[in-house]
């Protein structure tokens, strides 16, 4: 297979970008610097398409790999012939091919090993051949009895020849796949409830759906049930269309051993080819189902992590608890802790007075513009007491619930430790709950993300899947947005394109033994920082106490001197730069002198561009470019609640069947697919995503069971 060639034939690219990808990726390169910084050898592919084309390109080559394994060994046993090696060689799936390979795998002991064991497989080929003129069955059985081979009777025999005659169909790599597809087509997933399981599985109770409809997230439910045995599982299909198949490839009509064998063939599809091929079919729903729900997952905590930080402001984290009392933590404007106390507004001490003092000292003190509370136990009670504070003080203060999804993992975790020893695991919560809402990725990147709460069922994910692509999205997120290399936690470190766990580790150990760096270059002082992995991150660090204006921009160390050119030829100065003059002359720059440029300076078009960009706003964020956060300075409870209230929320998640929105009463409310959009949609992430600041209606409200019913829809009579 030349695998260059599928690759551009699957993703519909030029041959030549795929072979440049292939061969930057075999060099070493990371996927956001070949984004970010070789598109003139890719022809510009983003981040996403890379990983697919990368994960594509490990699939093809494990591909040929066990091709030739397969090959090897059946040539190995003297099998191999032309059609075969040919077949082999066509295959275009890894099914396939361990479908070929399935008649000449070493098996454990069958029924049909033991009848070849004792000579039955001559009987069983004469049978199978199904000849014309052939005696019967019983006939060509006679000379396979003896007590010598094991065989007493002529049913003895005729059993053994059966066996084998059931294997080899069985083992035919032809009628697996027609059966294969045919299942998934037109196959039918039951389930049945077991007495006394749990009543959330009640709705699978007696169900059915075809295979080729069912939604991924119900895939995921039923397997969960399956496996916590409160659901019986099983895959139903027209079996006589199956049989009429088998007959149609095997059997020959209106010979003496027709019979025979096409009750032999039934006997394998009913003992071994359909048990195994429904396996196949869950396991491929599963897989197909888990891709997705990574997928989601993926999405969903790429938006969560590109949260709008809440920037130049001081943030009071306040950790809500019952008996051992709410923390709080104050966080400067650059993520130190300025103060941490403990207040006991929430039952039983319900000692509101001194919590609003302490608060108020605090807000005063500090200066501090918005409180965070966490959404956990005790979240509603401490947001009804800050909403009651922001009423009685001057100042212009609001708050906002975040999730603290994670954050008591964080808070007991070894880097919580390092990163704060001289507080206790509750007020280390506070200072995450404070920094989630002042920079949500430098905070999260601390936390596994499966942890953080953005998915679907992704405790049932395989891992190894699951840990790859949601470390692909950390990493595109972190590296999208650049990190201060003189701020930056290990944990953020160590997620930039190049830099190791061990190498971020030593950045840190360098910046406490010798102060903050001054230029990017320094970072190649860095231990077993090396000039590949320099490479690789430079551009994506920024370095704003240097006095190179460039290494504070996502401008690559490689391209300054295509820069300071481009500056030089827009006619900018060195002083312009100090005094942020350039910026606009860049902005007002005629996009149609950029190849000229471009080509003057030696370097691509995209590059070029890429640079005047970046020189138009330096140190951008991206972030700052999406709506703010939703900040509340009053609350509403579910009794508030009415059918019809409009209100303003924040998508929290995004699932396969619907959104849940923060309408700032704690309980989060489920708008469901239906109810999203007017027009069709076949996933809520067409129109929402996690972050989003939606205006939602309230269809109903269930107080007993804490469950709110929303609509992005807007009702009849609603004015815009």
């Amino acid at each position: 297979m030349d695998i260059t060639a599928r690759l551009a034939e699957e993703f519909r690219l030029h041959p030549q970008q795929v072979q440049n990808t292939v061969d930057l990726i075999d060099d070493g390169n990371t996927i956001p610097f070949i984004a970010r910084y070789r598109k003139e050898m890719t022809g510009s592919l983003d981040d996403q398409l890379l990983r697919e084309l990368s994960e594509r390109l490990e699939y093809l080559r494990g591909l040929e790999k066990r091709k030739e394994e397969v090959r090897s060994s059946i040539e190995s046993q003297g099998k191999l012939d032309e059609s075969l090696a040919q077949a082999i060689s066509s295959a275009v799936t890894l099914t396939e091919v361990e479908d070929l390979y399935r008649p000449f795998k070493p098996k454990r002991r069958t029924r049909a090993s033991i009848a070849r064991e004792k000579g039955l497989e001559p009987l069983a080929q004469k049978i199978f051949a199904q000849e014309k003129d052939s005696p019967s069955p019983d006939v060509l059985a006679v000379p396979f009895v003896g007590p010598e081979r094991g065989v007493d009777t002529v049913d003895d025999a005729l059993q053994g020849a059966a066996d084998i005659i059931a294997e080899m169909v069985s083992d035919s790599a032809t009628l697996r796949k027609t059966l294969r597809n045919f299942l998934l087509m037109h196959g039918i997933l039951k389930t049945e409830g077991k007495p006394g399981a749990d009543p959330v599985y009640d709705m699978y109770d007696s169900y059915s759906e075809p295979v080729s409809k069912i939604a991924s997230h119900r895939v995921l439910a039923i397997d969960r049930g399956e496996k916590e045995g409160a659901l019986k599982v099983s895959l139903e299909a027209d079996l006589d269309r199956c049989r009429k198949t088998i007959v149609r490839d095997f059997v020959k009509e209106n010979t003496p051993c027709s019979d025979f064998v096409r009750d032999a063939a039934f006997d394998g599809f009913s003992r071994l080819i359909f048990p195994s091929l429904e396996r196949e079919v869950r396991n491929t729903l599963t897989e197909k189902a888990a891709e997705q729900a990574i997928r989601v997952f993926g999405v969903n905590l790429q938006q969560l992590l590109m949260q709008p930080p809440v920037k130049n402001a001081v943030i009071l984290g306040l950790d809500p608890a019952y008996r051992t009392g709410c923390k709080l933590a104050v966080v400067g404007i650059a993520g130190e802790v300025l103060d941490t106390a403990v207040i006991y507004p929430t039952p039983p001490q319900n000692k509101v007075g001194p919590a609003k003092e302490k608060c108020k000292q605090l807000i005063e003190k500090y200066g501090v513009r918005v409180i965070a509370i966490g959404n956990g136990t005790a979240s509603h009670e401490s947001e009804v007491f800050v909403a009651g504070l922001l009423r009685e003080i001057p100042q212009k203060v609001s708050y906002m619930v975040v999730s603290e999804a994670g954050a008591s993992v964080y808070s007991a975790s070894k880097l919580a430790a390092e990163e704060f020893p001289q507080y206790d695991v509750s007020l280390r919560s506070a200072v995450s709950i404070a920094r989630r809402l002042q920079d949500p990725l430098a905070e999260l990147v601390k936390i596994d993300p499966k942890a953080i709460g953005v998915g679907q069922y992704q405790h049932d994910m395989p891992r190894a899947r699951l840990d790859e692509a949601l470390d692909g999205v950390v990493e595109n997120c972190v590296n999208t947005v650049g990190v201060d290399l003189n701020t930056a936690s290990f944990s953020l470190l160590s997620h930039v394109a190049g830099i190791s766990a061990s190498v971020a580790k030593n950045i840190v150990a360098w910046r406490e033994e010798n102060g903050l760096f001054s230029s990017r270059s320094q970072l190649q002082k860095v231990h077993t920082l090396g000039k590949k992995a320099y490479e690789q991150c430079a551009g994506f660090l920024r370095v704003p106490e240097s006095d190179d204006f460039l290494d504070n921009t996502a401008v690559h160390p490689e391209s300054y001197e295509a820069a300071r050119g481009l500056l030089r030829l827009c006619g900018c100065s060195a002083e312009d730069l100090k005094k942020g003059r350039a910026p606009s002359v860049i902005q007002n720059l005629d996009p149609s002198r950029l190849p000229q440029m471009a080509e003057e300076l030696g370097v691509g078009l995209p590059t070029m561009q890429d640079i005047a960009a970046e020189l138009s706003k330096p140190g951008r964020d991206p972030r700052d470019e999406l709506p703010a956060p939703l900040l509340r300075t009053d609350i509403l409870s579910m009794e508030d609640l009415k059918e019809g209230m409009e209100l303003r929320g924040t998508v929290r998640n995004v699932i396969d069947f619907g959104v849940f929105v923060d309408i700032g009463v704690h309980q989060d409310g489920l708008v469901h697919i239906s109810q999203i959009s007017n027009r069709f949609i076949r996933h809520p992430s067409e129109a929402v995503k996690v972050g989003d600041i939606v205006t939602v209606w309230v269809l109903g409200v269930d107080t007993a069971k804490k469950r709110i019913s929303l609509t992005m829809k807007r009702p009849a009579g609603k004015k815009e």
